[in-house]
């Protein structure tokens, strides 16, 4: 038994793609260093979302993150700006290996303060053996999403939570050609927010019973194991399901539908690794994030254990792709076109009250005009707080 082990504790997020690979690579790591152990946590993604930063920090040593809460990380300090701990030459490297944005999302107010490992954004996932059985194609406009939504309620499914409604709507302004949040007086031009909350609306009419209060996860658990839903048109990837024998039946994912310029603008998502500006062991708690974070590691431990990686060269990978029945080839251009949301320490404030808002639009308490009026007041008042902050 080893003397003085020194222990790092770690947070993610409950799902196989946030825990399982970090649990396989704690495992290699306290192998290879059996002074150390590293003991993983994981929460809800509601609960993930609900901590505060100061207190996940002074409570853990590793955190895994989500970009929207970077900037509330640099207002607050209390994890490790780690361009102060890492050589540029080394940080170059993650950032050219990076899948889309992924690397300088964790970037803010001059400091780099997650390592990406974990890249998504919104993407079409479908039932490949139901399209086929009734005679369809994988849509690629949203006029033939339309289409297909049109042969029985709830075919055509995606995730519409509360935040995953304004995340949806976000997609389809920048998929219009007008990325939200280019001004600031208002979210999106009118005409533009107007067609992107119709769209929305239309969708959700057609989707299936409790898509209003489905994340992604659950979305792609009910197509993994049952026959109602053959096309989701916007959720969040998790390459797992694309993976034969994780559940009884198999999603393929692909790009999004185009509204005329291609696959483009899905919100980013993923997540970086943080460490605790109170981590009593930087040094290994740093080796192990870089190490996780690069791409040997990324393109065979961390993906073969479940994960999702961000680094490009394993989403290249052919061991990656047969694995996931293709997953990261088919929905790579995706994640290089993705939208990148804002991350000034007020942000995630505003979505938390936007969502509301959506999903009042969306229950029909209110028209377009007046949703789009009430985001506009959120965010230019999120703005002014923020010019106060500073």
């Amino acid at each position: 038994m080893q003397d003085n082990p020194k222990t790092l504790r770690g947070l993610t997020w409950k799902h196989d793609r946030g825990l399982a690979p970090l649990l396989a690579t704690a495992r290699y790591f306290c192998e290879q260093n059996p002074q150390v152990t590293i003991e993983w946590e994981a929460r809800s993604l509601q609960e993930f979302g609900e901590g505060s930063i100061q207190v996940l920090a002074a409570h853990y040593d590793l955190v895994v993150i989500d970009h929207p809460f970077v900037g509330q990380v640099a207002q607050e300090r209390c994890f490790l700006p780690l361009d102060e701990h890492f050589a540029p030459a080394q940080l170059q490297e993650l950032s050219q290996d990076s899948v889309g944005q992924s690397y300088p999302s964790y970037y803010f107010e001059g400091h780099q303060w997650a390592l990406p490992i974990d890249a998504a954004a919104q993407v079409a996932g479908y039932r490949a053996d139901l399209l086929h059985d009734h005679g369809f194609k994988v849509p690629h406009t949203w006029d033939d999403v339309l289409d297909l939504a049109k042969f029985r309620r709830g075919f055509v499914t995606p995730a519409l939570s509360p935040l995953d409604s304004l995340m949806c709507f976000f997609t389809f302004c920048a998929n219009l050609g007008e990325p939200p949040f280019t001004s600031e007086d208002k979210v999106v031009p009118k005409t533009i927010g107007q067609e992107a909350l119709e769209r929305l609306r239309v969708l959700a009419g057609h989707s299936g019973n409790g898509a209003l209060s489905a994340n992604p996860i659950a979305i792609w658990e009910r197509m993994s194991s049952s026959d109602e839903i053959a096309y989701c048109p916007l959720a969040f990837g998790y390459s797992n399901y694309a993976r034969k024998g994780y559940r009884a039946k198999l999603v393929s994912f692909g790009s999004i539908p185009s509204a005329g310029r291609g696959p483009l603008g899905a919100t980013l998502g993923g997540a970086g690794l943080a460490i605790s500006d109170n981590c009593k062991h930087r040094d290994i708690a740093l080796d192990y994030a870089w190490w996780v974070a690069g791409q040997e590691c990324q393109r065979t431990l961390f993906v073969d254990s479940g994960g999702q990686p961000a680094s490009k060269t394993a989403w290249l990978d052919p061991h990656a792709n047969e694995l996931t029945n293709g997953y990261f080839a088919a929905t790579l251009p995706v994640l290089e076109t993705a939208w990148l949301r804002p991350r000034f320490a007020g942000f995630e404030a505003f979505q938390v009250d936007a969502l509301t808002t959506v999903a009042e639009f969306l229950k029909g308490k209110m028209d377009g005009g007046e949703t789009l009026s009430r985001l506009d007041d959120l965010y230019t008042n999120a703005l002014a707080n923020e010019e106060q902050r500073v």
